[in-house]
C-alpha cells in the first residue's frame, strides 16, 4: 500500500466506499490523461479512507476488442502476448504515481470471463437480447456505433463520428440488445437522480442524446475473435463494452455471492472521461436494469488535459509521456499540479512552465519552506523537543481557527468532488501560517520572550501537522515526510486535531531531526515539455 493510505480495517465494519476508473484500451501506452484519470480517483480514495471508510479502489486495462487484434497484428505478435505487454505499461505508470488501487483489473482475467458470461445470460433471461443482422456506421478507434444522424463531414466529405474518428459500414449477423426498451427507464432515473451523472453539463448531454430516441444496440462480433465468448453461440464474442463495463461487477465477485466483496455494490463513483459518458451513463445502467442488478450512485466525466491548449494529438507531436514529467518534476508536483491547476469536471491546460510555477508558488515557496524553516529553527533552538501551542494569545488562536476552516473546506470541496476548490481553501491556511510567523517573529522572540517564542513555535507545529495531513490524499511522499518529522504515527493522519498527541509525544520524549526540504523547488527544463 502506498505511504498515506489509511490501513484496511480487518473487520471490514466501516462504511463501504467504491470507486473506479475507466479501465484503460491499452492498443498504446499510456499519456497524460491517464495518468490525470488515475490520480485523480487514488486522491478520492485516500481521502474517503482518511474520513474512515472502507474503500475499494479499481483501475486496470480493457484489452478486447478489433483495436488490440490490429495492433498486435501490425506488432507482429500473439493478441494475448501484446495484451500483456502494453497492459505491464499501466501498472507500471500506477505504480510510480503512487495509485493506491486495491485491483489492477485486466478483462482477460478469469473471473471476468465469468462475470461478463453472468451478466449476458441475466439479460438472456430478461428477453433483452435477440439474434438479427446488423448493417450501420462502426467506428474501430472509438469501437461504437453511431447512426446517421450523429455523422460529421471530414475532408473531402469523409464521414466521421462525432469525436471526429473514421466510420465504416460494418454488417455482419449479431446480437441485440434491447436498448430502445430502457428510454423512458433512463429519464425516469435521471430525473430522480440528479447526481447519477456529473457534472450537470455532461448531464444535460446524456438527456438530450436518449430523449432523442434510442435504438437498439449491437452487442457481438463475428469478424473477429479475440473477446469473451457469447456463452451458447459459437462464433460470437461480445461487444467490447459489454466485456468492457462489466469490471465493474467483477471487481465486487459478481456473479458470486460473496459477502466480504459483494458489500462494495452499488459502486460509488464510476470517474471516467468525459468521452465515454454515454457509455456508462446510457449503456451500462440499461443492462443492469435488465440483468437486475442494482445501479451504481454516480457517473462522473472529467475533461481532458490540453498540452498548451491543444488536445494532444500524435499528428502534432504533442502527446507527452507522463513518465517523462515524472522525471523531469516528480510524482508529487504532477499529482499537486493535476487536481490544483484544473477544475474538476472541465477541460484544463498544462505546460512546463505551468507546473514549475505553480508548484514552486505554493508546495515549495509557500507550505515547503514553511515547514523548513519552522522545524529547523525548533531543532537549532530547542534541541528538536516540540512546544506546546499558544493556548491565551488571541493570534495563535485564529490562526489555528483559520487553519481549522482552511482543512473543512478541502474536506468539504473533496467530498463533492470539487477537489481544486478544496486545495484552494487549504493553501489559504498556508498562507495563513506564513503571515503568522512574519508578523511574531520567532527568531526575534528568542532573544527578547523565549516563553512566547515556544508558544509560537508549538502553534506552527500545530498548524503544519494539521495541513499535511488534510493534503496528504493529494502529495502522499512530501505530506508523509513532514508527518514522519513530526512523529505522527500513521493512525492519526485522519484526526487533524487531536490534542492527544502532543502529549504522546512528550511522554515519549520525542525530538525532531534535522529537517530536510519535503516539496523543493522545481528549475524548468531547458526544452519545455
Amino acid at each position: 500500500m502506498s505511504r498515506g493510505s489509511t490501513p484496511r480495517n480487518p473487520a471490514r465494519m466501516a462504511e463501504p466506499y467504491y470507486i473506479t476508473t475507466a479501465i484503460h484500451y491499452p492498443n498504446g501506452r499510456p499519456h497524460i490523461g491517464h495518468a490525470y484519470e488515475m490520480v485523480a480517483a487514488d486522491v478520492i480514495a485516500r481521502f474517503q479512507r482518511q474520513a474512515g471508510r472502507d474503500v475499494l479502489f479499481q483501475t486496470g486495462t480493457d484489452e478486447h476488442g478489433l483495436k488490440m487484434a490490429q495492433a498486435a497484428r501490425a506488432r507482429g505478435l500473439e493478441t494475448r502476448a501484446f495484451a500483456d505487454e502494453m497492459s505491464s505499461h499501466f501498472s507500471v505508470m500506477a505504480d510510480r504515481f503512487q495509485i493506491s488501487y486495491d485491483r489492477f483489473i485486466r478483462t482477460v482475467d478469469a473471473d471476468h470471463y465469468a462475470a461478463s458470461q453472468a451478466i449476458w445470460q441475466a439479460m438472456v433471461e430478461a428477453g433483452d437480447l435477440y439474434l438479427d443482422r446488423y448493417e450501420g456506421w462502426y467506428s474501430v478507434r472509438d469501437e461504437a456505433f453511431y447512426d446517421e444522424k450523429e455523422l460529421v463531414e471530414g475532408e473531402g466529405g469523409a464521414k466521421l463520428s462525432p469525436q471526429g474518428t473514421p466510420v465504416e459500414w460494418t454488417a455482419e449477423e449479431t446480437w441485440f440488445f434491447r436498448l430502445s426498451r430502457y428510454q423512458q427507464p433512463l429519464l425516469d432515473l435521471y430525473a430522480a437522480n440528479p447526481d447519477f451523472i456529473r457534472p450537470e453539463s455532461r448531464r444535460n448531454e446524456v438527456m438530450r442524446f436518449v430523449e432523442g430516441g434510442l435504438s437498439d444496440l449491437s452487442v457481438s462480433r463475428t469478424s473477429f475473435d479475440w473477446g469473451v465468448p457469447v456463452p451458447g453461440s459459437p462464433g460470437h464474442v461480445m461487444y467490447v463494452w459489454v466485456d468492457a463495463l462489466t469490471n465493474y461487477l467483477t471487481g465486487t465477485g459478481y456473479p458470486n455471492k460473496d459477502a466480504e466483496k459483494a458489500r462494495y455494490w452499488p459502486a460509488d463513483l464510476h470517474l471516467i472521461g468525459k468521452d465515454i459518458v454515454r457509455f456508462h451513463a446510457v449503456y451500462w445502467p440499461a443492462f443492469l436494469m435488465s440483468a437486475k442488478i442494482p445501479l451504481p450512485k454516480s457517473v462522473f466525466g472529467h475533461g481532458f488535459l490540453l498540452s498548451r491548449g491543444e488536445k494532444m494529438s500524435k499528428s502534432l507531436g504533442n502527446v507527452v509521456d507522463p513518465m517523462e514529467l515524472a522525471d523531469l518534476f516528480g510524482i508529487d508536483a504532477l499529482r499537486y499540479f493535476f487536481l490544483r491547476e484544473v477544475s474538476f469536471g472541465q477541460d484544463g491546460s498544462y505546460s512546463a512552465e505551468a507546473i514549475v510555477t505553480r508548484v514552486n508558488a505554493e508546495l515549495a515557496n509557500a507550505f515547503g519552506n514553511l515547514a523548513q524553516r519552522t522545524l529547523s529553527f525548533i531543532v537549532k533552538n530547542l534541541g528538536g523537543a516540540l512546544p506546546e501551542a499558544g493556548r491565551s494569545d488571541p493570534a495563535d488562536a485564529m490562526l489555528i481557527e483559520e487553519v481549522v476552516v482552511a482543512c473543512a473546506g478541502l474536506k468539504a470541496g473533496f467530498s463533492d468532488l470539487m477537489l481544486s476548490q478544496g486545495i484552494e481553501s487549504w493553501i489559504r491556511g498556508v498562507y495563513a501560517c506564513n503571515q503568522y510567523i512574519d508578523v511574531q517573529a520567532p527568531w526575534a522572540l528568542r532573544k527578547t520572550d523565549p516563553e512566547r517564542m515556544h508558544a509560537v513555535l508549538g502553534t506552527l507545529v500545530r498548524a503544519i501537522r494539521m495541513l499535511a495531513i488534510a493534503i496528504l490524499p493529494v502529495v502522499p511522499d512530501g505530506a508523509g515526510r513532514v508527518l514522519d518529522l513530526l512523529g505522527v504515527e500513521q493512525r492519526d493522519h485522519a484526526a487533524i486535531d487531536d490534542d492527544g498527541w502532543y502529549a504522546r509525544q512528550s511522554e515519549a520524549g520525542f525530538r525532531l531531526d534535522t529537517p530536510t526540504p519535503a516539496f523543493p523547488r522545481l528549475e524548468a527544463p531547458v526544452e519545455a515539455a
